[in-house]
């Protein structure tokens, strides 16, 4: 028996062996693996790793995670006994990483708290409780026309340099002092454009909250397909952990091309626009997995604002609409606003938030009623002054009050504007005050008046930044405020005189 117990038996490990039948473009074929499964992870002979995404009547189609050069037919290929996962944690905090959490930021590497599966099921519905609580972005027309809540996914649909990464951007600067990890997907983007990025979440103070996934143009395939479940994946832990989480996604149009490109080297028979028939499936197991969890499971959120491109302000294209179809909503860029210099270029009319008020804070909603119809009223009236037809007195009334609209919702990028001042300005418009000013009045108005404010009575705007609901005593002292601000611009005018 002793001499039993001091032999050293071995430790078998049973795995199968397949061979490469052929590689390009990212894409292998192997044959001799009956038993692996769709994601399971492969290892190629040399190191490299591979992800199974299909199959055919005799080999498995897999996506190369890396370079493929140094791969050739014949390599020994084995089966990993495990599903494709990111490392997690509080560590990535202000981190570039790449599709598979590796930091690409040269700051060394990053302590992980845990892993997840990247391709992770969505909670069920018994999981989830109703979105309720806002998500303000900090973009006046969205907080006050479109609200966004916690656990919602928003759309931004526009064409091409109209501004909707800005708009996500901004999302992500307003959250720099709220509870929120914000998670920035970039895919099939320049290496340039994303540093510009950085730069400006840098400038804002707003990158140390948040983790920035980036599959550039330069990625591989696989890496530019992972990236977003990725991002998601890092969201999660965040959700799961009772925390609030907000993910963009720039953009999920390249990410619907980089899966076509791949699903056609992988010979699956096209349809529609050349896309597979799974298009829609891949975009949904992505955006359902957004949701506002029970407080018995934690009570955290994740939101999503995906990113998607239009051609020539057509939203009626495929993938526009699939995504349309998923989300709670979209908030629409029109390119002939943009170039009438109305930013952020939103349009009211094909814009909506599936939500809705629910999601507003009291005085949000109070000062927010009735701005899209007014709004839309005005640029009708607009459109019938260019056709040159008479408007009466009430008519051209009601233009000077869409003229002092449009000038509130206008707003500079990386500005955005805090819950506070967005209550006190158009508290002053749904009084009626604004209108009747002068244009450098108003102007100075909506520049001036907030910093006015904190310091002629800073109780009046702590009352208002606790409650966020206008009382008949707040009303009141911002009825006084308003009236002895332009009291003082008028004496400055006529001492200027």
């Amino acid at each position: 028996m002793e001499k039993l117990d001091k032999l050293k038996i071995p430790i078998l490990e049973v795995r199968e062996v397949g061979f490469v039948k052929e590689v390009k473009r990212g894409i292998a074929k192997v044959s001799g693996l009956p038993s692996c499964v769709y994601g399971q992870l492969l290892q190629f002979s040399k190191g490299t790793k591979g992800l199974v995404m299909g199959f055919n009547s005799t080999d498995v189609l897999v996506i190369i995670l890396g370079e493929d050069s140094n791969l050739s037919v014949g390599d020994q290929v084995v089966s990993l006994a495990e599903l494709i996962s990111i490392p997690v944690g509080d560590g990535f905090l202000g981190r570039i990483v790449d599709s598979l959490g590796q930091p690409i930021d040269g700051k060394g590497e990053i302590t992980a708290s845990d892993t997840i599966p990247i391709f992770q099921e969505a909670p069920g519905v018994i999981e989830r409780e109703p979105v309720e609580r806002p998500l303000t972005t900090g973009i006046k027309i969205i907080d006050l026309a479109i609200p966004i809540g916690k656990g919602q996914r928003e759309l931004i649909i526009g064409d091409r340099q109209t501004g909707k990464s800005s708009i996500g951007l901004d999302t992500i600067i307003n959250q720099k002092d709220e509870k929120i990890t914000c998670i920035y997907c970039w895919i099939g983007g320049p290496q340039a454009a994303l540093k510009k990025i950085v730069h400006n979440l840098e400038q804002k103070d707003a990158f140390r909250n948040t983790i920035i996934v980036s599959a550039s143009a330069d990625a591989s395939a696989a890496e530019q397909y992972l990236a977003p479940y990725a991002a998601a994946a890092l969201g999660e832990y965040f959700m799961y952990n009772g925390k609030d989480a907000l993910v963009v996604f720039d953009d999920l149009t390249k990410h619907a091309w980089i899966y076509r490109q791949m699903s056609l080297l992988m010979e699956r028979s096209p349809g529609r626009e050349a896309y597979p028939g799974d298009i829609f499936y891949l975009h949904s197991r992505l955006l359902e997995r957004a949701a506002q969890l029970r407080k018995d499971k934690g009570g955290g959120s994740m939101s999503f604002l995906p990113i998607v491109e239009t051609l020539q302000g057509d939203i009626t294209g495929y993938i526009q609409t699939n995504i349309i179809s998923i989300t709670d909503g979209q908030i629409y860029i029109n390119s002939s606003l943009f170039r009438e210099g109305f930013k952020p270029a939103i349009d009211m009319g094909l814009s909506v938030s599936r939500i809705g008020s629910r999601v507003q804070y009291p005085a949000i909603k109070e000062v927010g009623k009735g701005l899209r119809l007014e709004y839309s009223q005005y640029r009708e009236m607009l459109r019938l002054t260019k056709m040159r037809t008479r408007l009466s007195d009430e008519a051209m009334a009601k233009m000077r009050r869409g003229e002092t609209l449009q000038e509130l919702l206008m707003q500079p990028n990386n500005d955005p504007l805090s819950v506070e001042k967005e209550i006190v300005l158009f508290y002053a418009f749904q009084r009626k005050i604004l209108e009747v000013v002068s244009p450098p009045a108003l102007k100075r108005f909506i520049n001036e008046f907030f910093d006015y404010l904190s310091e002629a009575n800073p109780a009046l705007l702590g009352k208002l930044r606790e409650k966020k609901e206008l009382t008949s005593e707040i009303k009141s002292g911002l009825d006084k405020e308003c009236g002895d601000f332009f009291k003082r611009i008028k004496q400055e005018e006529d001492h200027k005189v």
